[in-house]
């Protein structure tokens, strides 16, 4: 007969392994859900997309998803609170380490375009058209993560202002708002055959800013 000791502790390793397993399943199944909900989203509009579509989508029982999400509202917070998540990450993040406020100002508007053209973000495009079917305390939440975002970008068109000693008479806040829409809108029109590429639509929109906007 072993001894009991080892055996415990394997049995104890065994459950703890399962655990981790379930909870990475269970995050994993969130993210799809997630992922899916945002491309019907995108797609159909928020009020055309049930809970049954996107359970239907997931290959899922309307219980299942109910599991990971209690109501719609919540999986559209997730999606927007998400998106959130990724501007940090791929804009706020990297340009903050740049010390030259213009070198910063253009590096923000490189990867703002890139981060609303990227195909797999579809959490941005759903962020930008969906915000009001929110609940008022979550839409709150929300659009507080969006202020401190723009606040960043007026704090930043003010240095550098400061830096080219302007004498323009556009207000920080009326070039962050400017620059911001520009850029927000870019998803309403974009087509990824046509024309007007990543890799021109960047120039182009950092000339608009610092041979207009900031003149």
């Amino acid at each position: 007969m072993p001894p009991i000791r080892p055996v415990f502790l394997a049995l104890s390793r065994n459950l703890f392994t399962m655990a981790a397993m379930a909870r990475e399943t269970l995050v994993d199944s969130r993210q799809e859900i997630l992922r899916t909900a945002a491309r019907l989203f995108q797609q159909r509009g928020y009020d055309a997309t049930s809970m049954n579509d996107v359970a239907a989508a997931l290959k899922l029982s309307k219980g299942g998803l109910y599991h990971h999400f209690q109501s719609k509202d919540e999986i559209l917070f997730e999606i927007m609170n998400h998106a959130m998540e990724i501007t940090q990450e791929r804009v706020l993040g990297p340009v903050r380490g740049i010390a030259d406020p213009e070198e910063r100002l253009r590096a923000l508007i490189r990867l703002h375009i890139e981060v609303v053209l990227s195909p797999r973000d579809r959490e941005i495009t759903v962020m930008l058209h969906e915000n009001h079917p929110l609940p008022p305390a979550l839409r709150k939440r929300i659009n507080t993560r969006k202020k401190d975002y723009i606040h960043f970008v007026e704090n930043l068109m003010s240095e550098v202002q400061r830096s080219r000693r302007g004498k323009g008479s556009v207000s920080p806040r009326a070039a962050a708002f400017a620059l911001l829409g520009m850029i927000n809108w870019i998803y309403q029109w974009y087509k990824p055959e046509g024309n007007l590429q990543a890799n021109n639509l960047v120039p182009q929109f950092t000339e608009l800013v610092f041979g207009g906007i900031l003149a």
